[in-house]
C-alpha cells in the first residue's frame, strides 16, 4: 500500500532526511585512499547518533553495519570493514538516518583522488540521470515516467541500468511501495500524488547490466568486474512539484 504523507509527516520526515544527508557528506568527505572503509561508517554512525538518531541501515534484515560502502565494481551493499580504500577509486555511500519516526534515504559515489576518465564519466551520467528522473516526479505523472527518464539518459551514452535493485517509497519505514524501478515505459504504474516520497537511486553500470550477490549474502558486483555507481535523493512529490528532502 502507498502511504500518502501529510504536510506534518513531510516536515518530520525532512529532519530525518537532513539528517541522513550530512552523514553522506561527511562520509564522502572521508573518502581518501589509505582509509578503511570501516573508518568511514564509524564516522557516519558516529554523526548520526550525536543527533539523536538512528542508522536506518544498522542490523536492517541483519545488515551489520551503519552505512553502505561499496567500492568500484561493488554496486551496493559493501560491508564496512579493514578493506582499504585505494587511489583511483570509486566509492559509493549509502546512508540512511531514522528520526521523529521517519527515515532519510540517500547515497553518493565519490572518487578517492584522480580517478580514471572512465570513472568520471559513469559518475557524471549517474548523478545526472538521478535528476532526470527526479524531473519526472511530478504529481499526475506515473512511476514509469521516473525511470524511463534515467533509462533514457544513460542508455544514449552507453551505459546500463541494474534492473534486479530498483528504488522504493521511504517514510515510517525504510522500504515502502511503490518500486521505483530505474527503467520503465512512460505512463505505466502507480500515479505520482502529491504527499508520496520516494527514494530514486539509480544504479548504473559501466558495462551490462547483470550483477552477482556473493557469499556474504549482501555485496552486489557487476558479473563482468566493470565499474558501478549510484546517486540516490529522498523525494516528495508536491503539488508544485518534486522536493528533494536530503539536501545536507
Amino acid at each position: 500500500m502507498i502511504t500518502v504523507k501529510s504536510s506534518r509527516d513531510l516536515k518530520l520526515m525532512q529532519e530525518a532526511c537532513v539528517i541522513s544527508a550530512r552523514a553522506l557528506k561527511l562520509g564522502g568527505e572521508a573518502v581518501e585512499p589509505g582509509v578503511t572503509t570501516g573508518e568511514i561508517d564509524r564516522i557516519i554512525r558516529k554523526f548520526i547518533e550525536s543527533q539523536g538518531a538512528t542508522p536506518s541501515f544498522l542490523n536492517y534484515g541483519g545488515f551489520p553495519a551503519s552505512a553502505c560502502i561499496s567500492i568500484n565494481d561493488t554496486v551496493i551493499h559493501g560491508i564496512p570493514g579493514q578493506r582499504v580504500i585505494q587511489k583511483g577509486d570509486i566509492v559509493s555511500i549509502d546512508v540512511g538516518a531514522y528520526f521523529n519516526g521517519f527515515h532519510g534515504d540517500n547515497a553518493a559515489t565519490f572518487a578517492a583522488g584522480e580517478v580514471s576518465e572512465e570513472a568520471k564519466a559513469l559518475m557524471k551520467a549517474t548523478e545526472e540521470s538521478l535528476y532526470e528522473g527526479i524531473r519526472a516526479a511530478v504529481s499526475g505523472n506515473r512511476i514509469g515516467d521516473i525511470g524511463a527518464a534515467v533509462q533514457r539518459y544513460v542508455e544514449v551514452r552507453g551505459y546500463s541500468v541494474v534492473r534486479q535493485f530498483v528504488g522504493h517509497g521511504v517514510g515510517t519505514n525504510l522500504h515502502e511501495d511503490p518500486s521505483v524501478p530505474n527503467y520503465g515505459t512512460p505512463g505505466r504504474g502507480p500515479r505520482l500524488l502529491p504527499g508520496m516520497t520516494l527514494a530514486i537511486e539509480p544504479m548504473i553500470n559501466a558495462g551490462g547490466p547483470d550483477v552477482k550477490i556473493l557469499g556474504d549474502g549482501w555485496t552486489t558486483v557487476t558479473t563482468d568486474g566493470r565499474l558501478s555507481a549510484h546517486f540516490e535523493h529522498t523525494v516528495a512529490i508536491t503539488a508544485d512539484g518534486p522536493v528533494i528532502l536530503t539536501r545536507p
